[in-house]
């Protein structure tokens, strides 16, 4: 077990904290994103990038770094951190403080496998973490936030798998916010080597529900040669959380990335994914399920960007809106030059569950190249009222009835995941949405 101290709350508009113990280079990239931050513009909605999303609700003036954990805290936090019962290996984060690490297998490690907090890898493996850590430009809308996130992230996980190295059960990562107006910039960086094969599945949890926090992550995700990179997000913030996840997925030749992600919580959540299919023969699944009620607002932002020959990409997002909730949905499925028989779907599907709930889809093409095949599509109604009838003639309520609809909805989705001990833990979240 491995503890650390974090420095007095501040505002988080005050700047990076100088006494983190941090390389020069590092801390040199850090002040420089803060310079990148203050110097970018605040999103509007006339930004196209930003169209339909309330950026009101983006004001950063009341928030700061996490207070320090108290004991009670920790504790709690420690006996609600299970979400699989068999894994390799588990991280807990509360805010930028590392409260418990259970290690690889002693077998994985004799193999190379890595898996350690982000302060100790740009130590001990600076090369690999300098070459991959924000390589990718944010170029889907948030580049203000992402500069904000590089100037302040201070933990995170670092994992680097091998080449022709398979680890059979999942890595389980969770980030805690707790606190009122607390601050958390959680960060990924997986690295799988050629041929390499793993599974991460990352929650994002608020240890009081009604309280108001401030979430910044960042994920670089890179399948090398014939890799095999499976990427789960589990969302559910407390319900006046302001969320933004930046996810950035790299995949060389003959990869194949798969990337799931379920939104819970959060009052506003928005979610840019980048999937580059650089090597031919690469294949990038983007999916998604969404399920808000209330005043939540999502919002999702996707590039399935092809520069090789011979890739193939599908995205499927299925979003369930009751309430006054809003959902928004921006993708592009771009095709440059000479990456031809490029194979690519864009699907998103939105389930209406009351009159006041919109949804907004954008989805869009940009074919630079010849012989692909590519199509896209945006749908969105209400619940089947044959369906509803059926299950009320047969003595079931309408709340009840209505959530099994969803739930078949939503499940074609999470069946592509073809992992059972996964697909039912997001079923047992998307449950206790529902109670």
């Amino acid at each position: 077990m491995e503890t650390e101290q974090i420095d007095a709350p501040r505002p988080i508009l005050s700047g990076p904290i100088e006494s983190r113990d941090f390389p020069d280079w590092f801390r040199d990239q850090q002040r420089e994103a803060w310079k990148q931050f203050q110097a970018l513009p605040a999103p509007t909605r006339k930004d196209q990038l930003w169209r339909f999303s309330n950026v009101n609700l983006l004001d950063l003036t009341p928030f700061k770094s996490e207070a320090t954990l108290s004991d009670k805290d920790r504790d709690a936090i420690l006996e609600q951190s299970r979400g699989l019962d068999e894994v390799a290996a588990r991280v807990i984060f509360a805010g930028d403080q590392l409260i418990e690490r259970s290690v690889v297998s002693e077998q994985l490690k004799k193999r190379g496998v890595i898996f350690q907090p982000l302060e100790r890898a740009m130590v001990e493996h600076a090369d690999v973490f300098r070459k991959h850590f924000m390589s990718q430009p944010a170029v889907l809308g948030s580049a203000k936030f992402a500069a904000l996130h590089q100037a302040l992230v201070s933990s995170g996980t670092f994992l680097y798998v091998p080449r022709g190295v398979e680890i059979e059960l999942p890595i389980e990562i969770f980030h805690w916010l707790h606190g009122e107006n607390a601050s958390v910039f959680p960060h990924l960086l997986l690295v799988a080597d050629e041929l390499a094969k793993v599974t991460v599945i990352e929650s994002f949890r608020s240890l009081d529900r009604h309280a108001a926090g401030f979430a910044c992550g960042v994920n670089d995700l890179i399948a090398g040669p014939g890799a095999k990179v499976t990427y789960v997000c589990a969302q559910t913030w407390g319900e006046k959380v302001r969320a933004l996840q930046m996810n950035t997925t790299t995949v060389d030749h003959d990869a194949s990335a798969m990337s799931l992600n379920l939104h819970l919580g959060a009052r506003y959540s928005r979610f840019e994914s980048l999937s580059r299919l650089i090597g031919e023969g690469g294949r990038s699944d983007l999916l998604a399920v969404s399920v808000a009620d209330g005043d939540q607002e999502f919002d999702a932002r996707t590039l399935q960007d092809h520069l090789s020959p011979h890739t193939a990409s599908d995205l499927l997002y299925k979003n369930a809106l009751d309430g006054r909730a809003r959902c928004t949905f921006g993708g592009l499925i771009r095709v440059e030059p000479h990456a031809h028989f490029t194979d690519a779907y864009q699907k998103v599907r939105n389930l209406l569950l009351s009159d006041d709930s919109e949804a907004n889809s954008m989805p869009g093409l940009e074919i630079l190249a010849d012989n692909v095949k590519c199509s896209h599509g945006a749908t969105s109604g209400q619940v089947d009222e044959d369906e509803l009838f059926y299950l009320l003639s047969r003595g079931i309520t309408v709340n009840v009835a209505q959530r099994l609809i969803v739930t078949g909805f939503l499940n074609e989705v999470i069946q592509r995941l073809d992992q059972p001990a996964i697909a039912a833990h997001l079923h047992q979240l998307i449950e206790e949405k529902f109670s």
